[in-house]
């Protein structure tokens, strides 16, 4: 019997659901002969989930079902799920005025009852996506994988059907074993109920695959919803230029989820990818690698890249991604804002160097802001996101003092009104060094639900921690009191107004310390 795949996206903001889109380009170049077909709920309104997963299931009659969860941490500075989590979890642990703290409760109420509705709902698709697709073929398999899945993994267990196959970080060869019939557990994953999980399975390597351009002629004509993501031209278009992160930040889990060996995908294969999607309209791309310089070794691939680009014709796109700007050279800056760059990520986290340090993030401060002005001068004048993360590890009003310094001298570079401040405070995820350091510290307890929103657990996992936690929360009120549509810009205003900024110098300059036996994070 030929095989017959339903990749299910489970809902999420509507962003290109570009992993089951490679997923099942992949399995079309190895498997020809199998149908396919992709659903992406991120393209349909809530109340019709279910009936449009049933007539789906009718009609296509999957023998394997792959459900693809993006989406379960909300510790961010953004609205959705009914408001705004940040704000909600700050009110109400911060607060002064009974009212707002009463204000924060029940929005941080509403948000909580939205967050567990939306596991349940989640697993309630999966579950009854597997018991309609029996009623066709009773020995139909099931595959869930994602972000969410990568992260909490060992969390999920008992909430999947047993004979889920679990998969971890990429799926490609997990697929192909399973389709060819191989044994497919050295894979990174388990099967709910038959065998257990491995410990550290995030940890191990991904298999690498030969990375070839997606055939969009085969996705259109597997995905109903196809022309969702080509209707507007503000959409940016997700395409991947390479996987995997070197890094050890100390707070991230892509180095986790995606390994650490970097597998660059051929310059030649990435444009032909984009030059589909441009022949159908699309201008704006995002690179959705986790980091598009990860290190100094890959500037040469990145450079030929963006010169092949540039000798594509495709002169009136836009491009954008999160970038270590450590990592610039003034022949990438020029070849950047030539081929269209009119965004990009930095994600620093701190603009003092002994922070930077202290977090594992493996950069110069001071190099980035000499490759900014490289990039200044290639003619570069767009927008520029810069994502802090206060309260880190260690932090005191001196080296914040220090993060306002280097703001304001990045401000100094592109223009004020370009440099936009992301306030981040870091949601702690399982299998990284931070929440080692939390288990170290006594500030978590092993066997500690991730998932949890309970306020007992929220206020650790949104990282805040005492003394300067009531500060913060106080500083960031304000913030969204005096001017809520420019939060990032308000908090570093109202920071300098009360703790002044130190000298550049000082933000950039980090003696080493002598190492210290118990664990930390330098």
């Amino acid at each position: 019997m030929t095989q017959r795949i339903l990749y299910v996206r489970l809902p999420c903001n509507p962003i290109f659901p570009i992993g089951v889109v490679y997923l099942s380009d992949y399995v079309h170049k190895l498997f020809p002969e199998i149908k396919q077909k992709i659903l992406d709920f991120g393209t349909i309104p809530p109340l019709e989930f279910k009936k449009t997963l049933d007539n789906c299931i009718d009609k296509f009659k999957p023998t394997l079902l792959v459900f693809s969860w993006r989406d379960i941490q909300i510790y961010a500075p953004v609205g959705g799920r009914g408001g705004n989590p940040l704000q909600n979890a700050f009110e109400f642990y911060y607060a002064k005025n009974p009212l707002i703290r009463l204000r924060g409760a029940l929005g941080g109420l509403k948000v909580t009852i939205a967050y567990y509705s939306e596991i349940w709902r989640n697993i309630g698709l999966i579950r009854r996506g597997l018991k309609q697709a029996k009623q066709y073929h009773p020995e139909a398999r099931l595959v869930v994988g994602g972000g969410a899945i990568s992260v909490f993994y060992e969390q999920l267990k008992s909430e999947l059907p047993k004979g889920t196959i679990v998969s971890v970080g990429e799926g490609e060869t997990l697929l192909q074993k399973l389709l060819q019939g191989k044994d497919f557990l050295e894979e990174r994953c388990y099967v709910v109920g038959e065998n257990d999980f491995r410990k550290k399975l995030i940890h191990e390597p991904p298999t690498p695959i030969e990375k070839t351009a997606c055939n969009y002629k085969y996705i259109q004509s597997i995905w109903t919803e196809f022309d969702y993501y080509f209707q507007e031209n503000d959409f940016y278009i997700g395409v991947q230029t390479k996987r995997g992160c070197p890094h050890n930040c100390c707070y991230c889990v892509y180095t986790v989820v995606e390994g650490k060996q970097v597998r660059i995908n051929p310059a030649d294969e990435v444009i032909k990818e984009m030059r589909q999607l441009y022949d159908r309209g699309i201008r704006n791309f995002w690179f959705t690698d986790a980091q598009f310089i990860p290190a100094r070794k890959f500037i040469e691939n990145t450079e030929e890249f963006l010169q092949k680009l540039l000798d594509s014709g495709m002169t009136d796109i836009h491009w954008a991604a999160y970038i270590r700007a450590d990592n610039l050279t003034p022949n990438l800056c020029d070849l950047m804002a030539k081929t269209g760059m009119n965004y990009f990520e930095i994600g620093i986290t701190s603009g003092s160097q002994k922070l930077v340090r202290k977090m594992r993030m493996g950069y110069k401060l001071r190099t980035v802001l000499q490759n900014c002005r490289d990039l200044k001068r290639a003619g570069f004048n767009d927008m520029v996101s810069v994502n802090y993360s206060f309260n880190v590890i260690d932090e005191t009003f001196d080296t914040i003092r220090q993060t306002i310094a280097y703001h304001r001298e990045l401000e100094n570079i592109f223009g004020a009104d370009k440099v936009e401040p992301a306030i981040f405070f870091i949601g702690l995820q399982p299998h990284t060094h931070l929440e080692e350091y939390a288990l170290e510290n006594n500030i978590l307890k092993p066997g500690y639900n991730p998932m949890s929103l309970m306020p007992w657990t929220a206020k650790k996992l949104l990282w805040n921690p005492e003394p300067l936690g009531s500060f913060f929360g106080e500083v960031c009120l304000q913030a969204w009191e005096e001017n809520p549509n420019n939060f990032g810009q308000e908090v570093i205003k109202i920071l300098e107004k009360k703790l002044g900024k130190a000298d550049l110098e000082e933000a950039l300059t980090a003696p080493l310390e002598e190492k210290k036996k118990q664990f930390i994070l330098a």
